[in-house]
């Protein structure tokens, strides 16, 4: 968006060089003004559609979780909470230089990635409903004719 705010600027100089009346300076500027206008709605309009995807996303990963732990097997059900839990014995272990060998830098950084997805994951589920409900709103918001009801 900075791009445009220069680019404005140039062009707004460049018709008041080439454009000697001000009746052509402002027909030309509300021209540039609706333009910018119609550049912004799409904008906004895409944006729109990002939050769409991502709120189908998160309902796709609460779906997946869901159907994990309603599942027959006990594994099915468990893996999660077990891969943390080994997740949390090896940074125990290696905090107190009871391994053999010392977490690698990548083991923490697949640690850390692993833990960070686990409580994400965890609060994503639970505020997605709410962040879902808020973006529909959002985006019916925009879709009225000058963002009023």
């Amino acid at each position: 968006m900075s791009d445009w705010v220069g680019l404005g600027t140039v062009v707004g100089n460049l018709l008041d060089d080439v454009f000697t009346s001000d009746e052509e300076r402002q027909q030309l500027a509300n021209e540039l003004a609706k333009i910018d206008n119609q550049r912004h709605a799409q904008v906004l309009a895409l944006e729109g559609r990002i939050v769409e995807l991502q709120g189908q996303v998160l309902a796709a990963q609460s779906q997946i979780i869901t159907a994990e732990a309603k599942g027959e097997s006990r594994l099915q059900r468990c893996w999660r909470p077990i891969t943390m839990l080994t997740f949390l014995v090896l940074i125990v272990l290696d905090s107190f230089g009871l391994l053999t060998f010392r977490l690698s830098e990548q083991a923490w950084e697949l640690l850390q990635l692993g833990i960070g997805g686990y409580v994400i994951g965890r609060t994503v589920e639970k505020a997605a409903p709410g962040v879902k409900s808020m973006a529909a709103s959002a985006i019916q918001n925009l879709r009225k004719p000058n963002g009023r009801s």
